[in-house]
């Protein structure tokens, strides 16, 4: 298949590329950047140039494609509008992919959030691959929910002929060239806070996943994925947040600690990771691995902590 691929340089989709063209597929990706155009050449990816803001320029390069994998967002707008405006700005991308596609049974797969469904506590249970994205409306304004609109949107262009899919991506997809995920950032503020916080007591779930089993799921989801469904891309589906705490404070030789669920000790502490990291995420992952064969591979979370890629010497106190 010749697959077109947006957010090729970033941590899934330098993955998601490699793992597309070792299957005998070939890429093009989406680049806006000399630099970006010699990373996707290194990766062995043919390059468009442009940008997520040409709708024009993205209907023709799905047109010309055998189906899409759509990994970017407009992260530039986070500073001044949040997660509203990226969403705002990712909806018309994938309708424009949806007219490009309309009719032809192409797939196009699209990243998405392993919350969109909701939570444990939500739910009562772990969440499934059949739970849908929850509606979102103007009292959702300012949260990650606010997204679900994308998420909405891709399965209903299964409705217009298009095999589209959603892979709900774990909280933590982790490797070594993991620089900017959520274990970076509890890693860095254990270290500026001199402990490994958990929120209470720490039995919330969350969740993981290597990208490189990420990388080999969205393949999967484009090559042989039914339209209109969503996918989990969970390995780890219900770790302790208290163990993640533990694992990260151990390397650090750091205690790990407890933050009171207060209102005022949980933002202090945690900054904008409060209202996810308090959250808890236990996930399903049997209708994915049934459904497409999908068996993860890759050292799990604790076990690649173990590996210390995310801790250079320096960060280790000597013995």
């Amino acid at each position: 298949m010749h697959v077109f691929v947006t957010g090729g340089t970033g941590h899934s989709g330098s993955h998601i590329i490699p793992e597309l063209i070792a299957a005998g597929h070939e890429v093009t990706g989406l680049a806006r950047s000399d630099t970006a155009a010699a990373t996707l050449s290194a990766l062995g990816a043919k390059v468009r140039r442009g940008d997520l803001r040409d709708l024009d320029g993205l209907k023709e390069a799905a047109a010309d494609s055998d189906g899409v994998i759509h990994v970017a967002h407009r992260q530039d707008l986070l500073p001044s509008g949040g997660i509203d405006a990226v969403a705002a700005a990712e909806l018309p991308i994938v309708l424009a992919y949806g007219e490009a596609l309309a009719g032809t049974g192409k797939p196009l797969v699209a990243a998405g959030s392993i919350g969109s469904p909701g939570t444990g506590r939500n739910l009562g249970r772990p969440s499934t691959e059949e739970d849908p994205a929850l509606p979102v409306g103007d009292e959702h304004k300012g949260t990650l929910r606010a997204r679900n609109v994308v998420e909405t949107a891709v399965i209903g262009l299964a409705e217009r002929g298009v095999r589209s899919s959603v892979v709900r991506i774990a909280n933590i997809a982790h490797s070594t060239a993991d620089r900017a995920g959520f274990l970076p950032t509890l890693i860095a503020l254990a270290k500026e806070k001199g402990f490994a916080g958990y929120p209470g007591d720490g039995t919330n779930l969350w969740n993981a996943v290597h990208i490189r089993d990420a990388a080999s799921l969205f393949r999967l989801a484009l090559e042989k994925g039914p339209a209109g469904r969503y996918w989990h891309a969970v390995e780890d589906g219900g770790i302790p947040v208290r163990e993640i705490a533990e694992a990260i404070g151990n390397r650090l030789s750091l205690p790990a600690v407890s933050v009171p669920l207060d209102e005022l000790m949980l933002p202090g502490h945690f900054g904008f990771l409060t209202n996810i990291v308090t959250q808890s995420y236990p996930t399903s992952n049997l209708i994915t691995r049934k459904t497409l064969g999908w068996e993860p591979a890759q050292p799990g979370l604790l076990a690649d902590l173990d590996n210390g890629h995310y801790f250079p010497s320096s960060d280790v106190p000597a013995i």
